[in-house]
């Protein structure tokens, strides 16, 4: 008798595991991250990965709360420094504090002398804010 109620036990937990991994899985994807805080977290290193600029993919995380842009990272990319890092402070900056609505309809100036990579990350935001406007 006893084992039949450890068995039963062990498969009520089991099976409760089962639905707390099912559930955490449906909170989570490859591209949006759901924080504690109410934070998305959308990551487009799955979502884009053809959008290239100078030298190759320009992957960011776009942390959005509350519908507003909280900030965007760039991901690692093999971009030239120098450049990319005009990219971050003169591009990604602009972001900051729009709503997401917004934003994916914005008409942002490059970065002169990082064209192709401020094109990348203009491409990179549209499709991350898209997406999270689909799935959110």
């Amino acid at each position: 008798m006893n084992k039949r109620i450890a068995r039963g036990l062990l498969a009520a937990t089991i099976a409760a595991i089962a639905t707390i991994g099912v559930t955490a899985a449906q909170q989570q994807d490859n591209v949006i991250t759901r924080l504690a805080d109410g934070t998305r977290v959308v990551n487009t290193k799955t979502l884009a990965p053809e959008v290239r600029g100078f030298q190759g993919p320009t992957p960011l995380k776009i942390y959005i709360k509350a519908g507003k842009i909280e900030k965007v990272e760039a991901l690692p990319n093999k971009e030239t420094p120098k450049y990319f890092a005009r990219v971050k402070m003169q591009l990604l900056k602009k972001y900051q504090g729009m709503k997401a609505t917004r934003a994916a309809k914005a008409k942002l100036d490059g970065v002169t002398g990082a064209t192709l990579s401020s094109n990348a990350v203009k491409e990179n935001m549209r499709r991350g804010l898209d997406y999270y406007k689909r799935h959110k």
